[in-house]
């Protein structure tokens, strides 16, 4: 399924409530648009309010955010493959545990938002053409409305898109308000049952009981939590430990950063072969430094190497408003 909106076409408003299976068929429908959200038109709706519409219709809940966190096949950053070892796989627990070290060593109660403010953020995106090596530098910024009350506004390189705001009993994963944030659990195995089942509340279920589709799920929802840019303390340090729990967590070494840093991924490889879209962190101290991810052209003939990084944000009372 390579248009997102699809998941809209086919649900009916006036259905009755899904049923447990009906609710994993749709839970599957979702994860795959969320797989294949590269792969949209140039001129069609933002992945980021297409999500979020389709995710709304099919769970009743609404995700926003480009599904950078998706599976790789463990390929270096030259496309050649990588090797699945239990060693690989502790290095990939190495690289996440330093990365919350790193954050706790660094972090400090922010300031929590408001609901009726906006959640500012400014990011620089290089994209790269594959086949002619022709780059291009975007400087993307986006005014989040904290409660989804309010028009958001986003920038997708380069061109602004208006997101309307969330209908009654609407909201967004991973949630700005902070009432919602604070309830999220900071023990790892906890925050991953609680986003498994997306609510605040864990299960009694542990990690090994979870299947492929909830893995991959777990280690998707906790990717774009950790690209909220304002949580209490504790929570982003929990969410790099969690994700060192999810099997098919792996490393790919000596990748680049969007500033020309050597670093390290890290990606899921369960969910088929995706390639190249990963968290990269610096290989010494752990911190992390950004993106990268891939994207297709309109006509699917052309196919970009796109590496960001935020370089400034805060919080603010209207759009277009900077710190």
């Amino acid at each position: 399924m390579n248009d997102e909106l699809e998941l809209l076409r086919e649900w009916d408003a006036d259905a009755a409530p899904f049923t447990g299976p009906a609710r994993d068929r749709a839970r599957h429908q979702l994860l795959n648009a969320m797989a294949h959200a590269d792969q949209r038109t140039g001129t069609g709706p933002s992945r980021r309010h297409a999500l979020r519409l389709a995710a709304a219709a099919v769970v009743a809940t609404a995700v926003t955010g480009t599904a950078v966190l998706i599976g790789t096949d463990g390929s270096g950053e030259d496309g050649a493959p990588g090797t699945s070892t239990p060693r690989v796989e502790n290095a990939a627990a190495t690289v996440l545990n330093g990365a919350a070290a790193w954050e706790r060593e660094q972090e400090k109660e922010p300031l929590a938002p408001r609901d009726d403010q906006f959640i500012y953020s400014k990011r620089i995106i290089k994209e790269t053409e594959q086949k002619t090596g022709k780059v291009k530098t975007y400087t993307d910024e986006m005014w989040d409305s904290v409660d989804v009350s309010k028009p958001s506004l986003s920038m997708e390189l380069g061109r602004e898109m208006w997101e309307e705001p969330a209908g009654k009993g609407g909201g967004v994963w991973p949630p700005r308000k902070w009432s919602e944030l604070k309830k999220l659990p900071q023990d790892p195995e906890k925050l991953i049952s609680a986003i498994i089942s997306l609510g605040s509340r864990a299960d009694d279920r542990s990690i090994s009981d979870l299947d492929k589709l909830e893995r991959f799920e777990a280690y998707w929802l906790l990717g774009e939590l950790l690209k909220n840019l304002v949580l209490p303390q504790g929570l982003r340090p929990a969410a790099y430990e969690a994700l060192a729990l999810v099997p098919g967590v792996k490393t790919i070494p000596g990748v680049k950063d969007s500033a020309g840093r050597t670093g390290v991924g890290i990606a899921h490889t369960e969910r088929g072969s995706y390639e190249g879209k990963y968290l990269i962190f610096d290989p010494a101290s752990y911190e992390f430094l950004g993106f990268r991810d891939e994207r297709i052209s309109a006509s699917g003939k052309k196919k970009y190497i796109q590496l960001s990084h935020v370089v400034e944000w805060g919080i603010v009372d209207r759009v277009k408003q900077r710190p």
